[in-house]
C-alpha cells in the first residue's frame, strides 16, 4: 500500500516524534509518583538515559514505544511496506543499541525493567504499574 501522504506531510509528522517525555513516559511517572517513589529521569550518566532511575534502588525503567523498539509479537511492532531498506536497519539497530544498554547496566549491577507502549493502555495500565512496585523495594518508599 502506497503513503497515504507526501512527502513534506510524513516528514512533519516525523519531526513532531519526541524522544522524551512522551505520553507513556509521563502517564508511568505520573502513577509512581503518586503512590510515593521517587525517581530521577533521563539520568545522562547511565547508558541509554533510562526514562526513569530509582538510584537509591539501583532500578532502571525503560518505557520502549512497540513500533520505534521493534516489541516481540505485538501488532503494533509492524515494519511499514514502503521504504524497508530504511525502516529495517534503523529498527534493528535500535535493537542492539537497547540490549547493548540493558547488557551493560545489568553488569553494573542495575536490575533494568522494560515496560512497552502497550501495556499502558488503559485496561493494563494498573496491572501493568502494580508489576513496576512488586519489582521495586516498598519498605523504604519515601
Amino acid at each position: 500500500m502506497a503513503d497515504t501522504h507526501s512527502k513534506s506531510v510524513r516528514s512533519y509528522n516525523m519531526s513532531r516524534i519526541r524522544s522524551k517525555n512522551t505520553k507513556p513516559e509521563v502517564l508511568v511517572r505520573k502513577h509512581l509518583f503518586s503512590r510515593g517513589y521517587r525517581f530521577r529521569i533521563h539520568y545522562k550518566s547511565l547508558p541509554g538515559k533510562p526514562d526513569v532511575v530509582f538510584p537509591k534502588f539501583r532500578t532502571v525503567v525503560f518505557i520502549h514505544g512497540c513500533f520505534w523498539h521493534s516489541h516481540p509479537n505485538c501488532k503494533r511492532a509492524v515494519i511499514p511496506k514502503s521504504n524497508k531498506e530504511y525502516w529495517v536497519p534503523k529498527i534493528e539497530t535500535n535493537v542492539l543499541r537497547d540490549s547493548e544498554y540493558q547488557q551493560t547496566l545489568k553488569e553494573a549491577g542495575w536490575k533494568v525493567i522494560t515496560v512497552w507502549e502497550c501495556q499502558l493502555h488503559p485496561s493494563k495500565l494498573n496491572e501493568t504499574i502494580e508489576q513496576i512496585c512488586r519489582l521495586l523495594p516498598s519498605n523504604d518508599i519515601k
